[in-house]
Order: C-alpha cells, then sequence, then structure tokens
C-alpha cells in the first residue's frame, strides 16, 4: 500500500487522538452532574440543539374572566417590560365566559365581557402576535390553563400569568436568560426540570412540613411545587403532563395525595381548579420548578390576589415587584444546575447524586446517610422496581433517612441516585476491588458470592468510620421503626429474613479484617446453590460462629411475618416489626397480601399515595 500521504496525516493524528481520549477519559466522580432520563418520562435527556436557542419562541397565555380593572393593570405591565429584538413574544388573551345559564343580571354581565373584549381590542401589542380568545360558554379556571397550549414544537415556551398578576419591568431578561442556561446548555439541561416560577417562594403544600427558610439558599433553587403565579412551562413535560391528565380523567382515577393541602382544595372545589392535578402529576415524577429567592422578599410576578376563583374578598398583593432600582446588579448568578439545591413538597433538601463506585466514594458518603451512628444497608437483589418504591413509602411514613441501597447497575439504580436516594452500583464497586479479583469462585455461586461479599465490605467500612449497621433485603416491609434502637449485643441474625446487624464494637472490628473477607469469599467453593436458606445473613452467621464470638438469633415467628401462597388473608398481628417473602413469589401475591395488611401504599403510578412530613 506504501506510505499515507501527507495530506492524510493531520487527519490520522486527529483519530489516534481522539481514540486515546475515549480509551483513557475518567470515571465520573461519586457526586453525578448529569440527570439519568426518568423511566416514566417521555422526554429525551438530550437539550435541544443550541442553534434552536436563538429560534425560541415565547407566547405569555393572559387567562382572564370579568376582572377589567386586574387585566388592565396585568397587560399595561406586561407592555412596559424590557424585551429582546431577536426574540419575537406572542401574546394570547383568553377570555372566559359567564355562565349562560345565568337569568340575573344578564345585561351587566354582556356589558362586563364587552368592556373587556373592547379593551383587548384596542390594547397595543408590538413585540408579537396577539391573540384573543373569547370561550363561547364559562369553562372555569381548569380549562383555561389545561386548553391554553398545545406546543407545536420542542423550541415553544409558554409564560402563564393570571389577569390579577402583575409583571416586572426585568421579567422577560430573567426568562430568557432562565431558558438559555438551563434549556439550551447541554451540561445545566434536565429532563427532571419542568419550568420556573417568579413568584415569590413563600409556601409549603405537605401538611407539618418544615418551614421555608431561605436564608442560606440564595439567588436560585429547586422546588418541586408548580408556581402559578407566573409560570413558565418546559414544552416537553407540559406534553407529557397533559398526557397524563387525559389517561387519569378518563379513567375516573383522582388527584388525591394524601397529606398535602392541595388535596383539601380538590374536594372542596374538585374540578374547579387544576393544580391539585399538576401536583400530583409532578409527585408521580419526582419533577422540579426553577425558583429565585431575591432580596427583601421581592420578585419578578406579584398576585393581587383580587377576589375570584381562588379569593373570596380581595387580599392584596403577596410581595414587593422588583424594578431597575432594586438590584445593584442584573441578576442572580446562573449556576450550575447540579449545584443548586433541590427541595420536596415538604421542603425537605433532596441531595441528588449519592453513587458509590469505590471504596472511597464509600467512606465520602457513609457519613452523608448516618443517624445516631447507624446505617440500614438494603439489598436491591432480586428485589423489583415496585416492591422498592413501596419500601420507599414506608421509610418516609416511618421517618427512615439512614439508608443506603445496594444494587446491580441499572437504569431504576441511577433513577433512584437521582431522586435523592443514595445507591452502591454493585458491578463497579466490585471493580474497586483489587483482592475480589484474585478469588476464584464457582460460576454457579459467583451471583451469590458476588453479593455477600459486597455487604461485607461495605459493614467494613461502616466499623472503620464508627457506625453500627443493618444489612436488610429489600423483599420486606418494615411495619414500624422500633427495630433500629440501638441493640445490646453486638451480633443480630436473623436467617430466614436475611437480616444481619453488626454494632460498632472492639468484638466486630477484632473479626471483621481482610482476612475475615477472604474467608467470606472461600465459602463459595463450600455452599449449595443459591436458595431461602444461604443469604447474607446465614452466612455472616456461621462465620462469626466459627470465630467463637456470640451473637444473638432473632426469633423470627415474634419479629416478622412471612407471607406466601399458603397464607392468604392472613391479618397482620400487632406486634410484628417486618413483614417479609423469598424472592422467587410472584408479584401479584406480594400486591395482594399487603394489600389486605394495608402495607401497599403506592399507587397506579407506583408512586406514594401520600406525602408524609416530619418537621426538622
Amino acid at each position: 500500500m506504501g506510505p499515507p500521504k501527507k495530506h492524510f496525516v493531520p487527519f490520522l493524528l486527529l483519530l489516534a487522538f481522539c481514540i486515546l481520549l475515549l480509551l483513557y477519559s475518567p470515571r465520573p466522580n461519586s457526586i453525578s452532574t448529569q440527570f439519568p432520563l426518568n423511566p416514566h418520562s417521555i422526554a429525551t435527556s438530550t437539550a435541544t440543539s443550541a442553534s434552536a436557542s436563538s429560534t425560541f419562541s415565547l407566547t405569555i397565555k393572559v387567562l382572564t374572566f370579568n376582572r377589567l380593572n386586574s387585566l388592565t393593570r396585568c397587560l399595561t405591565s406586561l407592555s412596559k417590560a424590557h424585551y429582546h429584538p431577536d426574540h419575537p413574544v406572542h401574546l394570547h388573551i383568553f377570555v372566559d365566559h359567564f355562565p349562560n345559564q345565568t337569568q340575573s343580571n344578564i345585561d351587566l354581565k354582556l356589558q362586563e365581557s364587552l368592556g373587556i373584549l373592547r379593551f383587548v381590542d384596542g390594547f397595543q401589542w408590538k413585540w408579537g402576535q396577539k391573540v384573543v380568545h373569547y370561550r363561547t360558554t364559562n369553562v372555569g379556571l381548569q380549562a383555561q390553563w389545561l386548553e391554553a397550549w398545545w406546543p407545536t414544537s420542542d423550541d415553544e415556551f409558554a409564560f402563564v400569568v393570571e389577569d390579577d398578576l402583575e409583571l416586572s419591568p426585568l421579567f422577560f431578561k430573567y426568562l430568557r436568560a432562565l431558558i438559555l442556561n438551563y434549556y439550551y446548555n447541554a451540561s445545566n439541561f434536565s429532563p427532571f426540570v419542568y419550568g420556573a416560577s417568579l413568584q415569590r417562594p413563600r409556601f409549603v403544600p405537605g401538611k407539618h412540613g418544615n418551614k421555608m427558610l431561605l436564608e442560606k439558599t440564595s439567588g436560585l433553587f429547586l422546588y418541586q411545587l408548580v408556581g402559578t403565579w407566573g409560570q413558565l412551562l418546559f414544552p416537553k413535560p407540559w406534553k407529557e403532563f397533559r398526557l397524563w391528565y387525559d389517561d387519569h380523567r378518563a379513567k375516573g382515577i383522582k388527584p388525591f395525595l394524601d397529606g398535602m393541602i392541595s388535596t383539601g382544595w380538590y374536594k372542596k372545589m374538585g374540578e374547579r381548579i387544576w393544580s391539585p392535578w399538576f401536583i400530583k402529576f409532578i409527585h408521580s415524577r419526582g419533577y422540579f420548578n426553577i425558583y429565585t429567592k431575591f432580596p427583601d422578599e421581592k420578585s419578578l410576578s406579584v398576585s393581587h390576589r383580587d377576589a375570584g376563583v381562588n379569593y373570596g374578598k380581595t387580599a392584596g398583593p403577596d410581595s414587593q415587584l422588583l424594578d431597575e432600582n432594586s438590584l445593584d446588579f442584573d441578576f442572580p448568578e446562573m449556576k450550575s444546575l447540579s449545584t443548586m439545591k433541590k427541595y420536596d413538597f415538604c421542603f425537605r433538601e433532596v441531595v441528588a447524586g449519592r453513587i458509590v463506585w469505590s471504596l472511597n466514594d464509600l467512606g465520602s458518603i457513609l457519613p452523608s446517610v448516618q443517624k445516631k451512628e447507624a446505617v440500614l444497608l438494603v439489598s436491591l437483589f432480586g428485589v423489583s422496581e415496585t416492591v422498592t418504591r413501596n419500601l420507599l413509602c414506608h421509610f418516609e411514613r416511618l421517618n427512615i433517612w439512614n439508608y443506603i441501597f445496594i444494587g446491580p447497575a441499572t437504569d431504576f439504580l441511577f433513577h433512584l441516585a437521582q431522586s435523592g436516594h443514595p445507591v452502591i452500583d454493585a458491578d463497579g464497586f466490585l471493580e474497586d476491588i483489587k483482592s475480589f479479583k484474585s478469588l476464584r469462585i464457582q460460576e454457579s455461586n459467583a451471583r451469590l458470592i458476588k453479593e455477600i461479599l459486597l455487604k461485607a465490605y461495605v459493614v467494613k467500612k461502616g466499623l472503620e468510620l464508627g457506625y453500627n449497621t443493618w444489612v436488610v433485603d429489600g423483599n420486606m416491609v418494615f411495619v414500624d421503626n422500633e427495630i433500629f434502637l440501638d441493640p445490646m449485643d453486638n451480633f443480630y441474625a436473623g436467617e430466614s429474613l436475611d437480616l444481619f446487624y453488626v454494632k460498632n464494637s472492639p468484638s466486630a472490628h477484632k473479626i471483621w479484617t481482610h482476612d475475615f473477607l477472604h474467608d467470606v469469599a472461600a465459602m463459595g467453593d463450600k455452599i449449595a446453590l443459591p436458595s431461602d436458606t444461604v443469604n447474607f445473613a446465614s452466612v455472616m452467621a456461621k462465620l462469626v460462629g466459627q470465630k467463637g464470638i456470640r451473637f444473638k438469633r432473632i426469633d423470627e415467628k415474634s419479629f416478622g411475618m412471612k407471607i406466601g401462597n399458603q397464607n392468604l388473608n392472613q391479618a397482620l398481628e400487632t406486634n410484628k416489626k417486618v413483614v417479609y417473602w423469598f424472592r422467587e413469589l410472584d408479584m401479584n401475591s406480594i400486591q395482594k397480601h399487603l394489600q389486605e395488611m394495608n402495607l401497599w401504599v403506592i399507587d397506579n403510578d407506583s408512586s406514594c399515595r401520600a406525602v408524609v412530613c416530619h418537621n426538622s
């Protein structure tokens, strides 16, 4: 073939450099800055191309009914805002009709509608199209919101404004910056973010939730609650919500979410309002909204809370409007999305991205999950996604937060991490354990021994950090949290439950050495194939006993209730601490048993039926 021609040499050098770059790219840090795709979501995790950022469209959706003075104030404030010459802004005004069945004061209501129509007809809008939608019947606030927008592309955004709002002249400048930084900037894009609210953050919908103390939260942060007083909506999540809403309404499913004030609103007002539906959707998906804290409780969008659907009488402005003279700088820094604080409906901080890939990662993440020097290691080997979600709801109910999941590297495991649950990637963790690579393990027992060895390493690290460790299987439900009161004994074993406890004690430190871990791995040649009687707890009990260390066996019959096909319709005894089952039990049977004991607490979306806030 001969030597390559000279004009190919630069190309070949570039190709070689790219190959080396791919081969030697470092593994991600333990705190992930990526946003794995929610398995429920139709949104993709890849942001729209940067070229679209210069051509995106924004439409202001103004919703009004019969409040001419409110509408005049609202539109006047919108007309005074500072818009960008490269980005046209369209104005759509939706005028709801008065109820046609009303017989009294017909002439007065006709005059009110005519006055609003005359005003919007004469209102000048020079920054884009002005469209007026005058309804022929009264549809109410819910339809006004839900029917205001169906995105025609992924580069179309809506900013929804009710007529008693007043907007800052700076609002569009800020919205544009948010869209460019958190939708079109690939390093900041997340399919878990559905939009941004311009109202002052002030409300926590979870009953008994934490007070919204924002002294330590400056600038931007993420919060699950939708802000109906000036809400920017991203196209993909809104489409997803509309399809979810249609599915649930058609099947007669109500947006009930126990523990949330919004459920009380819905029970009182029914389909007159829309927000309980959106709140329920956001809860099922784990999505977040961008909020901003400005100084002195000022905001870019102020609600005057005029009398209407939401208020029986006028309550007055909720905050002060931000203007050009309010700040000594343009705007708060558009910080990286991965560094923003995140809060759920209880205003608990959600710490996302805690993924353990190595022993070093474990040393940095375990301290973030311990409580009273104790860690709960939950195994997801052989545990279904649905069962895990049900277990998490019980953790929330019982105020248990000192857990860390361990399981194989799956999309669901990384989704858990992004949702704020610490996880150990078993596959990556094993690769980091050099001593494990030299072990010879029977192929038939490889999965079981790997699982047992991984848990033993986590316990060892916990001991080094001074923690007590509970190792439990995910195929169970905790009835109460008394199980985690500090036991007197150094070791507890429930072999049928696959539950094992190691107390941070001299005897535990004495035996839990690298030699002990080699003994664990060596059992691969001695035990039978994986079965209900061979698990982490049984292996640890045997090895601890061989070392001459006393341990306490849990009285499993009094401690837990085992469910299975042979005991259908069995009621839960009040003295039981856990309900458990073997991995081979089918999903339908598990659900049926737990439903009969009121322990199946997830809905058709596999999300918790309740939000349980524990004030902290």
